[in-house]
């Protein structure tokens, strides 16, 4: 039996507020993690469902992992189809242009910063927990993704204000 489920965000070691200017929206985001499996698709959705309409949202990660059945099923249980999403590497963007890149993990955090040495982008690391490590029953390891999913909506919604769609 798995013990409890770690907060899915580690705290922020500058102590900094979360959202960004006030009013000010980037034009394209890049949500990363290791596998571009979990955390950043589920990212990417969540955004996208929120702002899609005003932002560019996208996702890579360090490596292609394989789609998450358990990311796919607490995302419909908001109305948000996650099945069509295809991992991708940070090789595989077909733009650079982001003027933000949202990390979710240590390593995809490495890679972005040595991605934009030369680029006009904006760094944020977000340590989110990977839900994937939870051992347990079904529902023991849905509910670990249901908090990462929750705690990033809740993250997402701080850092992009704006004129967002009605919350499911």
């Amino acid at each position: 039996m798995a013990g409890p489920v770690a907060p899915a965000f580690g705290p922020d070691p500058s102590g900094a507020s979360i959202a960004g200017p006030a009013g000010a929206l980037p034009g394209a985001v890049l949500f990363c993690c290791s596998e571009n499996a979990i955390r950043s698709p589920m990212a990417e959705a969540l955004l996208k469902h929120l702002l899609g309409h005003r932002i560019y949202v996208d996702s890579a990660g360090v490596r292609a992992g394989e789609l998450d059945g358990f990311a796919v099923a607490v995302m419909e249980e908001l109305g948000i189809d996650l099945s069509r999403h295809h991992a991708k590497t940070f090789d595989d963007l077909e733009d650079g242009s982001f003027d933000l890149i949202v990390s979710l993990s240590p390593e995809a955090q490495h890679s972005a910063i040595e991605m934009t040495r030369t680029w006009a982008c904006d760094v944020e690391y977000w340590n989110t927990f990977d839900p994937s490590i939870v051992e347990g029953g079904r529902e023991e390891r849905l509910q670990a993704y249901r908090q990462v999913r929750d705690q990033l909506m809740e993250r997402i919604s701080k850092r992009f204000p704006g004129d967002l769609k009605p919350q499911v």
